[in-house]
This record gives C-alpha cells, sequence and structure tokens, in this order.
C-alpha cells in the first residue's frame, strides 16, 4: 500500500532531521581546536617561581631617533585612530625591524599610547625568537597565576572557548557590564611598559580591546585637583587574582604582593603625567580613612570609565599586534561574543622601572 500523505511528510521530516542531526555531529567533530595549539594555555599548580626583584631598567625610547626613520618611512602608512590615542600602521614587520626600530616603536607607543601594527607575521616567529624581540623593552614580568606557554613561563595566554571560559566569574556574574578596566599587574613593584598582544583565534565579531588614555584622564581634571593628586599613594594588590586561582584549583606561582606607586606617575621619556590607579588591583589610598580612600577612588575609577572621548576600541584582524605603554593606558577586554566562539591571544609583558612620582 502506497503511504498516505501524512506519512510521507512524516518520513521526509525525519529523514530531514536524521540528516541535520548528521551535519551538526560532523560540524562539532569537525572543530580541529585552537589554530596554534602550542600555545594553548598551561596551568600547572606545582610550579613556583622566587619573588620578583627590582631590577635595572632605562627605557629604549630614550635612545630613539624622534623622526623614527626605521619605523615610520616611505613604506609605511600611519593614521590616528585618535587625537589622544592610538595610531594604526601598515607597512613595517615588527620581526624586521632593528634594535634602533625597536627604539622608536618603544618612543611611538610612549607618545601614541597604543600602535595597532597590521598585517604581522609574529604570531608564526618560533617563542623563543617573540621572546627575544619582547625583551628589547625590558625583563618580561612572568605571571603569578594566568595560563602560560608550556616551556616558556614568559607568556600571558588569554583564552576562551565553548569548553573553555575559565575567568567568566572572576569579577562575578552578577554585573551589569563586563567591562573592566585595568593596568596589566599594576601590583608590581616594577609594572610593565611597552607591551605585547597578538591574536591566534578571533569571533569574526567582536573581542575587541578598549583603550584609554590616562594621560588625557589627568589632563581633563582641575589644575588643583591635579595638585591635590600629586603626592598621593595607593596600594596595588595581587591578593584576589591569587584567591580566585587558587579557588579554582590554578597556580599561584609566587605569593601575592602588594605595592605602593604613585597615584599620579611621570612617564620617563615623554615626561607626561598620567593617573595610575585602576579599578582591577588598585585598592587603597594610603594614609585615608577607608571611606575617603573609596570615595577618592571611585570618582576617579567614574571619570575613566566615563571617558569615552579619550578612549578607543582595537579590532583585530588577522596577523595584528597591538603594542601599548602600560604605564599611561588602562585598558579592558569586551566580551561581547558568543560563549561557543573561540578567542586565542597571547601578551608578552616587560617591564618597566619603579613608577616615578609626578
Amino acid at each position: 500500500m502506497a503511504p498516505s500523505a501524512t506519512e510521507t511528510v512524516t518520513a521526509t521530516t525525519e529523514s530531514i532531521t536524521n540528516a541535520l542531526g548528521a551535519v551538526n555531529l560532523n560540524v562539532e567533530k569537525t572543530d580541529k581546536g585552537p589554530s596554534y595549539p602550542r600555545y594553548f594555555p598551561h596551568f600547572d599548580a606545582t610550579e613556583k617561581f622566587p619573588p620578583t626583584e627590582i631590577r635595572e631598567f632605562s627605557d629604549p625610547g630614550l635612545r630613539a631617533d624622534p623622526k623614527k626613520p626605521n619605523l615610520l618611512n616611505a613604506n609605511t602608512t600611519s593614521r590616528q585612530i585618535s587625537p589622544y590615542i592610538g595610531s594604526e600602521v601598515k607597512g613595517v614587520q615588527l620581526s624586521q625591524l632593528s634594535k634602533e626600530g625597536l627604539d622608536e616603536l618603544a618612543l611611538f607607543a610612549a607618545e601614541r599610547k597604543v600602535v595597532v601594527l597590521r598585517d604581522q607575521d609574529f604570531k608564526d616567529l618560533s617563542p623563543e625568537k617573540q621572546i627575544e624581540i619582547a625583551r628589547h623593552f625590558g625583563p618580561i614580568q612572568v605571571h603569578p597565576t594566568s595560563g602560560n606557554v608550556e616551556g616558556f613561563p614568559e607568556f600571558h595566554v588569554v583564552y576562551r572557548d565553548a569548553d573553555h571560559n575559565r575567568f567568566k566569574e572572576y569579577r562575578g556574574g552578577n554585573r551589569l557590564g563586563k567591562a573592566s578596566w585595568h593596568s596589566d599587574v599594576s601590583y608590581e613593584k616594577q609594572p610593565p611598559g611597552t607591551t605585547l598582544f597578538w591574536i591566534l583565534d578571533q569571533p569574526e565579531v567582536g573581542g575587541d580591546t578598549l583603550f584609554l588614555s590616562q594621560v588625557e584622564a589627568y589632563k581633563r581634571l582641575s589644575p588643583e585637583f591635579q595638585k591635590r593628586l600629586e603626592g598621593l599613594r595607593a596600594v596595588h594588590s595581587a591578593v584576589y587574582q591569587a584567591e580566585y586561582s587558587r579557588k579554582e584549583g590554578g597556580p599561584v606561582r609566587r605569593e601575592p604582593v602588594e605595592s605602593e606607586h604613585p597615584v599620579v606617575r611621570q612617564h620617563p621619556v615623554t615626561g607626561e603625567k598620567a593617573i595610575y590607579v585602576n579599578q582591577g588591583f588598585t585598592r587603597r589610598i594610603v594614609g585615608f580613612k577607608d571611606e575617603e580612600s573609596e570615595f577618592l577612588l571611585n570618582f576617579l575609577f567614574d571619570h575613566i570609565a566615563k571617558g569615552a572621548d579619550f578612549q578607543i576600541r582595537a579590532s583585530y584582524e588577522p596577523g595584528t599586534v597591538v603594542v601599548w605603554d602600560n604605564r599611561v593606558t588602562v585598558h579592558s577586554a569586551t566580551g561581547d561574543f558568543a560563549d561557543g566562539l573561540r578567542r586565542h591571544a597571547v601578551r608578552l609583558t616587560p617591564q618597566a622601572e619603579v613608577p616615578i612620582p609626578a
């Protein structure tokens, strides 16, 4: 007997459903994982390092030719992303820069705060070569809690995909926004200066980084308020970061430190003054009562977060390397992409001088 119309539709629907199900399964199985598995984050809770010691530092930007002939020349194009912060550069390879060119890059990053280098081959260099280039800017910070690359603790790995979102609850899961303004590891005695960050896998849309000029944030304050901030010191703490890692079964490679830094610091190359507090790591103002400290820090955090006219949104393309000066900026990831998408990036974080009070 020939099947009825109902039976035919049902059978066809089941065939389509089964076929789609098979396709979906195949899609899942064809996910080959990260494009650069060598840089998959490595967490070893037994990994330990001694406390970081104070090291001599001379900023390479001090040696640079102000005209930057090795970095910005007839072969390169450069455009400002905004008047206060950020430049995009094409036509030069970070991997091919001479020592003089790297000096000029340090100066350019200090002046423009953020430099977005396009079409780079940097991600395809060996880890040893990447570290060698980054060390030109200073001794590389070894992160106490983040994922690194096995055998290369100098790397700080940022990774998220459908099955890995280790830091989803780091700032709490009951917040309206996902922005978290910070300057990297500002709790170190010698916090970072010229910093390198590059993308290995990126969602088609989203996953950008927000950057803000702490120099312009300082300039927007009244002269009287600027004078009130100068001379103040604030405590920057690694304690919460370490506690969170322990709770998650992750490493604490060094016991957490707390450092006092000036609320307003001065850049050793440009001489510019910048606010040096951030919501990620700054905990209190030295010598203030709790309420006074909270009031002042919350004012500064709010001032920073609302500074849309001295912020930029750095976007990523294949081959993008972002170089920024951690001494005069804060930044925030934007977690604006679906949980199932992969974002994989790597940072090398050279340390700079002990902050100079303004």
